[in-house]
């Protein structure tokens, strides 16, 4: 039995999919994660009779409590952590190249015994979600696939020469599965634009 915890976002995910006939491992393609998790996931919204779609005032955090339900233990050794600072985490997230995943490890390392990733992540898009209205999207598979370059460039190397070249990521996503492509290109020129090729069955 599992007990890999996912992220509210993947749960939602699972759940949705799940509602449309996918099965446990085509689930866990489309959203990178396992088949067990899936199928622990799945488990542990049929004790708590959670089915899609979801009330929209069940916020993540009643999610993750009706599916991860903490002992008084558990939850009284949580009220004593330490409250990541979230406005300066959702400052630094504007900067280039920072992350949640690099934010949570400084973090960590300040304090020992934080929030594990996952949990930092819930608590960061619940606090997120209450700087502004923000209206939730539901996106029909096959529907809809969305393109555009990163704001970070990558390096290559070129093997005859050893010169170091500066290139463009191109990246495309399928809103309904999340399901991601991303290519190297020279330029963001048009001639790249529509020369990137999309991964088979994208479409």
């Amino acid at each position: 039995m599992s007990q890999q915890r996912l992220p509210m976002r993947k749960v939602r995910d699972v759940l949705r999919l799940k509602a449309v006939g996918l099965g446990k491992r085509k689930i866990a393609a489309s959203l990178g994660i396992s088949a067990t998790a899936v199928g622990g996931c799945l488990r542990r919204a049929r004790e708590a009779s959670i089915g899609w779609p979801l009330s929209e005032e069940l916020t993540d955090e009643a999610l993750d409590a009706r599916l991860y339900p903490a002992s008084v233990a558990l939850a009284e050794v949580a009220a004593r952590r330490p409250l990541p600072d979230w406005p300066t985490i959702h400052r630094e997230l504007k900067r280039p190249g920072v992350t949640l995943q690099l934010l949570w490890g400084e973090h960590r390392a300040a304090h020992p015994d934080g929030y594990g990733y996952s949990r930092f992540c819930d608590l960061y898009r619940a606090w997120e979600q209450r700087l502004s209205p923000t209206m939730r999207q539901t996106h029909v598979a096959g529907e809809k696939l969305f393109v555009d370059y990163a704001g970070t460039t990558m390096q290559v190397i070129d093997g005859a020469t050893g010169e170091v070249i500066e290139v463009q990521l191109f990246v495309a996503v399928l809103g309904a599965s999340s399901y991601t492509y991303a290519e190297a290109t020279w330029t963001q020129g048009l001639a790249d634009w529509i020369g990137s090729p999309l991964p088979s069955g994208a479409i």
